[in-house]
């Protein structure tokens, strides 16, 4: 089993910056993925970046590259997303995951095994 646990949202205004936190406690698997999805109300959840636990490539989505960041702390089992230049249309809850999803579809929430709580991320106009 895997515990995750979000933290660092918040109410922000456009133009700010967050940085989220997600720590991972319980059964290590270096071949695991980490991610972070958001949903936003009405919408499915989509999938924000990913980064391998074992290092490698990491992978943001159109709608964030250059604005969003993720890392991680291997020794503080710890992944971050740092956001910063926020619009409104980044409001929504964000997740992080973690799985072995397959390489043709790491987008799909289906392929992650475990997930945090969720944690609200507000930008105001």
């Amino acid at each position: 089993q895997v515990q995750l646990v979000e933290s660092g949202g918040g109410l922000v205004q456009a133009g700010g910056s967050l940085r989220l936190s997600c720590a991972a406690s319980g059964r290590s698997d270096s071949t695991r993925v980490m991610a972070w999805f958001r949903q936003a109300p009405g919408k499915s959840r989509e999938l924000v970046a990913y980064i391998p636990w074992s290092g490698g490539a990491t992978n943001h989505a159109d709608s964030v590259k250059g604005r969003f960041a993720i890392s991680k702390d291997n020794v503080k089992n710890t992944v971050y997303l740092q956001m910063s230049g926020l619009t409104p249309e980044d409001t929504a809850v964000y997740y992080c995951a973690t799985g072995r999803p397959p390489a043709w579809d790491m987008a799909e929430p289906s392929g992650y095994g475990y997930w945090g709580q969720g944690t609200q991320v507000t930008v105001s106009s």
